[in-house]
């Protein structure tokens, strides 16, 4: 669900970029607040496991993929403020690293898919806890809202940028990102289970998430379903996607490292080296939170 700088233009770039400024410094003062923080490396780990899992698009209907968005999973496991800061790195590193999602449109990708997808997902997830609604069927419910909602926030900006009509693009965005929601339930799920299991019953278990995200890089990525995701459907039907040359040109543009040819090894090593950057920025960032928690002498999760 990544938007291109071909789809949006005019000033719904800018307003978005100011919103997505807005939520994540709201975000950033409710993080360090909280009476309970990840650790850095708790924090910098999930964020690369979700990283690592939106490079993994499985078939959806009509030669349709999708990918695990991730906020509600980094929201359950690290926190709401911190899944929105989490995938909101994730978002960041694909945009710079690797050319996924446009720079001119980066607010609006966080917005859609951080704010919207991990913040409201985590708050239903903790508000659904809150009126003893059963694990799995809370973070699998949230899972599948936030999906629908990024979708329905993405027809709002198309149709603000005159791109494409709302009514004409909603009942096919949030038509073909229900579906991708089920995946994206079952997925998140699942990963929850895994993570509060491996983490509750073993030391070793807070190192899960980066050594599933390296695995999922190097070995699996170049296996991921090579069908056009939810909004490449929508926009191939709208002529949305345009050829023009890219203003930025990333230093791994594609998932590929230069010189080698696309696919294959080439999309593993940039998968990991993707992984590697988003476990050092993430340490990096949490340990802002952390050294004022052992300032004032306060506890932390994981």
């Amino acid at each position: 669900m990544h938007i291109s700088n071909a789809m949006l233009h005019g000033s719904v770039c800018p307003v978005t970029a100011v919103a997505a400024a807005a939520g994540l410094t709201a975000a950033a003062w409710a993080a360090s607040k909280c009476k309970t923080k990840p650790t850095a490396a708790r924090f910098a780990a999930v964020s690369a496991l979700v990283f690592a899992s939106q490079m993994m698009n499985f078939p959806v209907q009509s030669g349709t993929s999708g990918h695990l968005l991730g906020g509600v999973l980094a929201s359950v496991v690290l926190g709401t403020p911190f899944g929105i800061l989490s995938t909101a790195l994730v978002l960041t590193v694909q945009c710079l690293l690797f050319s996924d999602g446009g720079l001119a449109v980066l607010g609006a990708n966080i917005l859609n898919m951080s704010l919207v997808g991990a913040g409201v997902g985590g708050w239903l997830a903790g508000s659904l806890k809150e009126r003893s609604v059963p694990t799995f069927a809370r973070i699998g419910l949230a899972a599948w809202v936030s999906v629908v909602l990024a979708a329905g926030a993405l027809s709002v900006e198309l149709a603000l940028a005159g791109a494409i009509p709302f009514f004409k693009c909603a009942p096919m965005m949030i038509g073909i990102h229900a579906l991708i929601g089920v995946g994206e339930a079952l997925l998140t799920v699942a990963a929850v289970g895994l993570l509060t299991d491996r983490e509750s019953t073993s030391r070793m278990g807070r190192f899960v998430p980066a050594v599933a995200a390296m695995v999922i890089a190097l070995v699996l990525s170049p296996f991921a379903c090579g069908f056009p995701d939810g909004l490449e459907w929508v926009s191939e039907r709208f002529a949305l996607l345009h050829d023009a040359a890219p203003a930025f040109v990333a230093p791994l543009n594609g998932y590929a490292l230069p010189g080698l040819p696309a696919g294959g090894i080439s999309t593993a090593l940039a998968g990991l080296a993707g992984v590697l950057v988003v476990l050092v920025a993430g340490s990096l960032i949490a340990s802002s939170w952390n050294r004022h928690r052992a300032a004032h002498g306060k506890g932390g999760a994981g």
